[in-house]
């Protein structure tokens, strides 16, 4: 059993950055892809970034392409998201998850693990 902790969001304003972080405990030497989700009110639940630990290729949903950057510290078992130039669109809850499979995926069902979210808010 894999759990997440997710730390970092919180209120910043447009043009502003956040730091977020996620430290995976328990069975992790299985888990392959790591990513970050969010989930705006009333919107799906959409894919922000991926990327596979073994070799650290990523993936990134096009409206963040350029302002946000995912990494990972094996040695940690953390993944980090860094969101620039933060824009009001972008406040959502952002989910860490993680996923057995090799292949990175920007399917949440494909996901096996999850953290319990934090909230990240941008006030224009």
């Amino acid at each position: 059993q894999v759990q997440l902790v997710e730390s970092g969001g919180g209120l910043v304003q447009t043009g502003g950055s956040l730091r977020l972080s996620c430290a995976a405990y328990g069975g992790t030497a299985s888990t392959i892809g790591m990513g970050w989700f969010r989930q705006a009110s009333g919107q799906d639940l959409e894919l922000v970034a991926a990327i596979r630990r073994t070799d650290g290729i990523t993936t990134y949903a096009d409206s963040v392409k350029g302002g946000f950057t995912i990494s990972r510290d094996n040695a940690k078992n953390t993944v980090y998201l860094e969101c620039n130039n933060l824009r009001p669109e972008d406040t959502a809850v952002y989910y860490c998850a993680v996923r057995v499979g090799f292949l990175l995926s920007s399917k949440s069902d494909t996901y096996d693990y999850w953290g319990q979210g934090t909230q990240v808010t941008v006030s224009s």
